[in-house]
């Protein structure tokens, strides 16, 4: 937890002032029990009623003192913490967004916004915490057993015999309730998970009447984190009562031997009152202190799944700037015949242990050149096109782009001459020019409406009674799947990139826009290379050249005629979607 102090750099002001002033407070907390005792026996004692006004004033001044410190310590903690809360969400969501896929599928989205998010709340509330209390609670219980002894030594030994039997009671307490902290939290990534699942997929689930089913499942995740909450709950409840039952116990011992060392004349009546009023503060100061246990016991759980964030280094790196190529980017070994991409002896997998989900492939693309890229499910389609912008990196082998290693770019550079449309068409809110402009900011509205031509979007964007400027809801909710589908080829084609590649960009289009986009594709393309993943054969047996993946391997490589001659596993897609007169 205490790594993430370098967030307060920024706040070392109100750190240091804001526990000053509520250190200045307790001062003035810890007096006024003595000054009672001094009113009691000088004052009351004495029948000197100006003596009771003059000390009262005393007190009255004192306690606006302290409730002004109070204030600006208060102050201070809401500066610090909100400022601590924001540098650090700031920097876990500029970290985050540095992982490449491998890490973002680890953590996975749900866990991320709890940690960016609730995580991040509890660091936020804990700093608070730190500046107002963690100095005046342990101050004020010290401090009054100073007072204390001041008093009488021996009676406030009652109090010392207390301390060990506190100490005993926080490390059970904590002890305990630790791990389940880190239970509770994890279970939270959980219920977020359902709940996310359930609110993205809420139309497959209303389509198949899933509904009770989905119902039962949130149920099951709720009452789970129930049931972690109340064990946490049961086991931190424990600590202010036993700390009140604790700090009792002493109170009536001290009204015990007090009693009877004023039977003695060895403690007067106001002394004795200042000597509870004392215990009092004790009291008070270990219930907060009891909160703040298991407060920063809450914290330090958040702490850690936070650092394990930010302890994540993304498994794909840009190369250092020392690097030649990335201090100026160097296009003087790319010739006319450098091929565009290569794959030389590719094996990818996405975990260590499981199975490869590309194994040896070895594959070049030609510049200019339309490539096709087919294969059952799980064949590795997405995959294959995927390692090209480095969404990954291979286990072994190498991909090459115009002759360079993709390890070598620097990734903005990389990425930079590819346009990527995804099988999942994601929009942003905003506009839908704002949308396309995603892939080139600064992108005219005649070039927007150029893409937009070519992907066959410009037709339905027209009839919308705001055009360009018509506002796309959250996720694209308002539109269909074929019309995201070809704004995501709009934002991609705008951009002009080197390659361009098109994962199933085609799968929500019925057969005749299909065969209109990939009509004004091949015009627009000229000169671009293009990668196109499709699962129907009429929409890649017009490519220059045919890539047929089966289980992770090339099957085969060529033209529609060559491969229907000499590729099995391209015959039978093609038997399985095609008549045989169709597929001549």
């Amino acid at each position: 937890m205490f790594r993430l102090a370098v967030f307060l750099k920024a706040y070392k002001k109100e750190s240091i002032l804001g526990p000053l002033f509520k250190l200045l407070e307790a001062i003035l907390e810890l007096l006024l029990p003595t000054i009672v005792a001094l009113i009691v026996n000088h004052g009351i004692g004495n029948r000197d009623t100006s003596y009771v006004l003059k000390m009262g004033g005393l007190m009255v001044v004192m306690s606006l003192l302290g409730f002004g410190s109070s204030l600006i310590c208060q102050y201070y903690a809401a500066r610090a913490s909100q400022g601590f809360g924001t540098t650090l969400r700031n920097k876990l969501f500029k970290h985050v967004s540095t992982l490449s896929f491998a890490e973002l599928d680890r953590f996975g989205t749900p866990s991320l916004i709890n940690r960016i998010t609730n995580d991040v709340n509890q660091m936020q509330t804990a700093v608070a915490m730190l500046i107002r209390l963690v100095i005046r609670a342990p101050f004020i219980c010290i401090g009054a057993i100073i007072m204390a002894m001041l008093l009488d030594f021996r009676l406030s030994l009652v109090l010392l015999a207390a301390t060990p039997v506190f100490a005993l009671i926080l490390y059970l307490i904590i002890t305990k309730s630790a791990p389940l902290y880190r239970l509770y939290q994890t279970k939270l990534d959980k219920i977020a998970l359902v709940l996310s699942e359930n609110l993205s997929g809420v139309r497959v689930i209303r389509a198949f009447a899933k509904r009770q089913a989905e119902k039962e499942r949130f149920r099951e995740a709720s009452d789970d984190i129930t049931a972690t909450a109340i064990r946490v709950g049961r086991v931190s409840a424990l600590l202010s009562p036993v700390t009140t039952l604790v700090v009792n116990a002493a109170i009536i011992a001290v009204l015990w031997v007090g009693g009877i060392h004023i039977d003695a004349g060895m403690l007067s009546s106001g002394e004795i009152i200042a000597f509870i009023n004392y215990v009092t503060q004790i009291l008070l100061a270990l219930i907060v202190v009891s909160n703040l246990i298991i407060l920063f016991t809450k914290a330090a759980s958040s702490a850690a799944r936070i650092n394990e964030v930010l302890d994540t280094t993304a498994s794909v790196v840009a190369p250092s700037i020392t690097n030649s190529y990335n201090s100026i980017p160097d296009h003087s070994h790319k010739q006319p015949d450098t091929p565009a991409i290569v794959f030389d002896n590719v094996t990818f997998g996405y975990s260590a242990t499981g199975d490869p989900a590309l194994r040896d492939i070895s594959a070049t693309i030609h510049r200019g050149e339309t490539v096709g890229i087919i294969g059952g499910t799980g064949a590795g389609k997405s995959t294959f096109v995927n390692l090209v912008p480095r969404f990954y990196d291979v286990n072994s082998g190498e991909v090459r782009v115009d002759g360079r290693n993709v390890k070598d770019y620097n990734l903005s550079e990389l990425r930079s001459k590819i346009g990527v449309v995804p099988q999942k068409a994601l929009l942003f809110s905003g506009s839908i020019a704002d949308n396309i402009r995603t892939g080139a900011e600064h992108a005219s509205a005649e070039q927007v409406k150029r893409a937009a031509a070519v992907a066959q979007a410009d037709e339905f964007i027209s009839k919308l009674p705001d055009g360009y400027e018509t506002l796309v809801s959250r996720g694209g909710v308002n539109l269909s799947g074929g019309q995201k589908q070809r704004l995501t080829i709009a934002r991609a084609i705008v951009a002009n990139p080197e390659i361009l590649i098109l994962d199933d960009a085609s799968s929500a289009l019925d057969f005749a826009t299909d065969a209109a986009l990939r009509g004004s594709l091949r015009e627009y393309s000229r000169g671009m290379t293009v990668l196109l993943v499709s699962q129907r054969v009429s929409s890649i047996r017009q490519a220059d050249r045919i890539i047929v993946l089966e289980d992770g391997r090339i099957a085969g490589i060529g033209t529609h005629e060559q491969l229907l001659c000499h590729c099995e596993a391209y015959r039978e897609i093609c038997a399985s979607q095609l008549s045989e007169e169709e597929a001549k």
